[in-house]
């Protein structure tokens, strides 16, 4: 056996293989434009850049965080911006009102239909609270520095990103950029539990940054938890122990959103370059119900080898100047997506239509 020989063929074929997606990501000159298809196999769409663009003077946005649609199809919306911190949009981008003040970290927002009667959990990292709301945007309830119930001490950082509303409404805050805990509280606000953690261990999280009961199992609901910076998606039991991890290399997934038997989620960054976290190289990502991504809108086409996931990145000619920062998505029920984004030039929200 010819043992340099070997080598260079190793090497050379690892190189191809970690340098490919960024060739391909920089392999044309045509710039992005409305209009655009992106998406692979039966998930492609129509980049929709202007939809929910509005009069910046009157509502404008910094961060344009997160979207949830409610049971009248109405798409709200969460920004750091403190002038309107809540945008509420129809389907054809048309703003329906506006409200909210008090956020000036407005990140997390998750939508909790209890037997018909709708509320807003608003995640706030900069003022270190979670609070629940109506859809007009009164105060109903505050979950505040954990060491208040003893979970933390009062020097632990508590910077809640996300929360998710289990079967029985208990509540889960996951705590993305502090201590990295997720904390579980009833529905009235007590203390129940936390687990999770800083570290490296299957069970801990380097950066949780969002969090969402998957009931696609209906006898058996589980906890699907972002490890942004581990590019993967942890899932749990409800009472916080640990079953299995999704591995999305490349991918610095946000919070994971579910439509029907599929999970959809903004990549914030891919590691374009030297595989490092690169800024402006965000994408959209899609798994079926087995945990399989099947389209990458925005970014490039997924492939597996012997089973495992291959590295994926932004696809720069597809939607450069477009996307840069998917920080969230939300699903309507014809499957469009609407992709808001962080750092992204305080653009508003971009609609991919689905074709």
């Amino acid at each position: 056996m010819n043992l340099s020989s070997s080598r260079r063929d190793f090497m050379k074929a690892t190189a191809t293989t970690l340098l490919a997606p960024s060739i391909l990501s920089n392999s044309s000159m045509a710039s992005a434009a409305d209009g655009d298809i992106v998406g692979h196999g039966s998930h492609r769409y129509k980049i929709q850049a202007g939809w929910g663009k509005l009069d910046a003077a009157q509502f404008p946005v910094k961060n344009c965080h997160e979207m949830v649609i409610d049971s009248k199809g109405r798409l709200i919306m969460v920004t750091d911006e403190t002038k309107n911190n809540i945008l509420v949009y129809d389907r054809s981008g048309k703003l329906l009102e506006s409200w909210g003040h008090e956020y000036p970290g407005g990140h997390g927002l998750t939508l909790w239909n209890a037997n018909g009667e709708e509320f807003l959990f608003i995640c706030d990292p900069n003022s270190g609270k979670v609070t629940k709301t109506d859809l007009k945007g009164k105060v109903l309830m505050t979950i505040e520095h954990p060491s208040k119930v003893g979970a933390y001490k009062p020097e632990d950082k508590f910077l809640p990103t996300e929360t998710a509303v289990g079967p029985t409404g208990d509540i889960y805050v996951a705590d993305g950029y502090g201590s990295q805990w997720i904390l579980q509280y009833t529905s009235k606000g007590e203390f129940i539990r936390k687990f999770g953690g800083s570290g490296d261990e299957d069970g801990q999280f380097s950066t949780a940054h969002g969090i969402t009961v998957d009931y696609r199992n209906k006898s058996n609901p589980t906890l699907l938890i972002t490890s942004r910076a581990h590019n993967a998606f942890k899932r749990f039991t409800l009472d916080g122990k640990y079953l299995s991890t999704i591995f999305l290399p490349g991918a610095y997934v946000c919070r994971p959103v579910i439509h029907g038997d599929t999970l959809y989620a903004g990549v914030c960054w891919s590691r374009l370059r030297y595989l490092n976290q690169t800024p402006n190289s965000g994408f959209v990502t899609i798994l079926d119900k087995n945990d399989k991504v099947i389209s990458n809108p925005g970014g490039t086409k997924p492939e597996y080898r012997n089973g495992q996931l291959q590295l994926m990145v932004q696809d720069k000619a597809a939607v450069d100047g477009i996307l840069m920062h998917c920080h969230d998505v939300c699903i309507d029920n014809d499957e469009n997506i609407y992709i808001c984004q962080w750092n992204a030039k305080q653009t508003y929200p971009v609609k991919l239509a689905r074709i």
